[in-house]
């Protein structure tokens, strides 16, 4: 019988970077698969991470809260990147 993994701050927020990098077709589905990318569902997993932010201000320690900017940023700059595309 395997051991479940456990599920700490940092891999639930790479969990939803990866699933924002999905919807934003940077990245294929866990499958191999690309996608068109689904814009508004990316926008969904930005606003759950910052909501994730503002509730946990003052309660991450300096990696976690460095973590949870940096990725914000990232998948910030992605989103802009692929709603450019869309646009064009």
């Amino acid at each position: 019988m395997s051991t479940p993994h456990t599920i700490d701050f940092a891999t639930f927020v790479l969990s939803l970077t990866g699933s924002a990098m999905v919807h934003l077709g940077a990245v294929p589905d866990p499958a191999g698969e690309k996608h068109e990318p689904n814009l508004e569902l990316a926008r969904q997993t930005i606003d759950i991470l910052t909501m994730l932010r503002q509730k946990t201000h003052g309660n991450l320690d300096g990696r976690e809260s460095e973590l949870l900017e940096r990725v914000l940023h990232d998948i910030r700059t992605a989103y802009l990147d692929a709603a450019k595309r869309a646009g064009s």
